[in-house]
């Protein structure tokens, strides 16, 4: 939500250099800013799990299916780009959401299907994240306790109590109006990504020639060894699931174009960004994965830093935990900021003469300048971040949540629509060869999706069995 100017009170030059060609505010977003909107999105708790992962599926299977992954995303999100403007991928006009990109090429019951997938999505994101935001600061604490007492000692601490503190940082930040205004946040997110993994893989990288010998080996996990024929199955699902959620970003790509200046073309940054990002991101996770596995073994924990694989040097650990979870406070406003929008502008639409809904109050704060605050905003995005805390108290299975989310939504939002707006937007003859290949690639990830899901439900399932609700882990 944003106050505009009254376009009558401006002269036709000032409103050339203040607004842009659909009448909003000018855009000043460029390849830096779009790039770290990608790597804090994409390198987040998804890179945790990757040695976890790689154990399940092996030297072989393991980087073949990061790097299958990581070259999807890479040509869907190219696609999507494309859509933003329509129906010229230069000149046309705006879309502001996935939504409506979907409305815009697609049409009919698709656009329901793709609100339900993408927010659904990023519902699901935020409670991962503070799930995985609470965790890295319980380390924070584990890790002193067992520098103190020893390894073996029993350092029982509770997630609540940081979920709460987590919960109060971002109801705070959720009052930044939009996305405009993220940038710097996205910066220090993306800094404080480079640096966990960067830590997680020098740790690893010592771990390995240090002369340890973790049993590793081409195909993962060995039947009757580390796990049973059944176990295997699932956890290698549960594995492809963490994967395709560690290179998930396309639920906010269209939201991170609408971020960009008209100049260079929106559509020809945004590849360059979604380029610059994959590849980062896949050559972080193709080393911390591979390493991590090789200095762990098949008994790779399900997060790496957190798992306590590593317990010295206690202070990196440290602060490598702190990095995660400052990365988790800017990585939760990045897929919750187009919750907040969509609500937020269905409530303006429905109730155009509501002052509670519409209505900017100023506040000048020291040292910052004007602040524009809206009351609807503030409770609203409060109570959002409320229910999603509780409900990450509900359910705190890492992995398994992990999993689930990737593969619910890698299908729908990364695969299916970009690929049926590419046909739709080109017209693809039916059965030519492009379409042939297009729908076999889509067919696959389908699947990919259903067995990657199936994996993470049976986790769940096992997990809940065990599990008492807000008792210490």
């Amino acid at each position: 939500m944003y106050v505009e100017q009254p376009t009558q009170t401006l002269e036709n030059g000032d409103f050339r250099k203040n607004f842009d060609d659909d009448g909003r505010t000018k855009r000043t977003g460029n390849l830096l800013t779009a790039s770290a909107h990608i790597i804090t999105a994409v390198i987040g708790s998804g890179v945790l799990s990757l040695a976890w992962a790689i154990a399940q599926l092996g030297w072989v299977a393991g980087p073949a299916v990061l790097m299958t992954f990581s070259f999807i995303t890479y040509f869907t999100s190219t696609l999507l780009a494309d859509s933003y403007r329509s129906p010229d991928p230069v000149t046309g006009k705006r879309n502001y959401t996935y939504m409506d990109v979907v409305r815009a090429n697609l049409g009919g019951y698709k656009v329901q299907l793709c609100g339900i997938a993408q927010y659904g999505n990023l519902i699901g994101v935020t409670i991962g994240y503070t799930i995985t935001a609470s965790i890295s600061m319980v380390a924070v604490k584990k890790s002193n306790c067992y520098h103190k007492e020893g390894h073996d000692a029993k350092c029982s601490i509770s997630n609540y109590p940081f979920m709460i503190i987590f919960a109060i940082i971002q109801i705070i930040l959720s009052q930044i109006p939009n996305f405009h205004k993220l940038s710097w946040l996205s910066i220090v997110a993306a800094v404080m990504s480079f640096a966990y993994s960067s830590i997680g893989l020098g740790l690893s990288i010592a771990k390995v020639a240090g002369g340890g010998h973790a049993r590793t080996s081409l195909t993962g996990v060995t039947v009757g060894i580390d796990v049973t024929g059944a176990q295997k199955v699932w956890k290698t699902f549960q594995a492809i699931g963490d994967i395709a959620f560690a290179y998930a970003y396309s639920t906010v790509l269209i939201e991170i174009q609408d971020t960009l200046k008209s100049y260079p073309p929106e559509n020809k940054v945004m590849k360059k960004a979604s380029l610059a990002g994959v590849s980062t991101t896949t050559l972080f996770y193709i080393l911390c994965g591979c390493t991590g596995y090789a200095a762990f073994g098949n008994n790779a924990p399900g997060n790496f830093l957190t798992g306590f694989g590593f317990y010295e040097p206690f202070w990196l650990i440290d602060f490598a935990n702190v990095c995660i979870a400052v990365h988790l406070i800017g990585a939760y406003q990045v897929f919750c900021q187009p919750i907040f929008g969509f609500v937020e502008d269905r409530c303006s639409r429905n109730w155009p003469e509501s002052e509670f809904i519409n209505t900017e109050h100023a506040i000048n704060i020291p040292f910052y300048g004007e602040f524009h605050v809206n009351f609807f905003r503030m409770v609203w995005r409060t109570a959002y971040v409320i229910v999603t805390a509780v409900t990450a108290m509900i359910l705190p299975f890492f992995n398994d949540f992990l999993g689930l989310i990737g593969a619910a939504s890698f299908y729908p939002l990364t695969v299916y629509f970009p690929i049926e707006m590419y046909i739709a937007r080109t017209k693809i003859p039916k059965f030519s060869l492009t379409w042939i290949w297009l729908k076999i690639l889509s067919w696959v990830c389908l699947v990919v999706s259903l067995v990657a899901a199936a994996g993470s439900i049976e986790g769940l399932v096992t997990d809940l069995g065990s599990y008492k609700p807000f008792k210490s882990q």
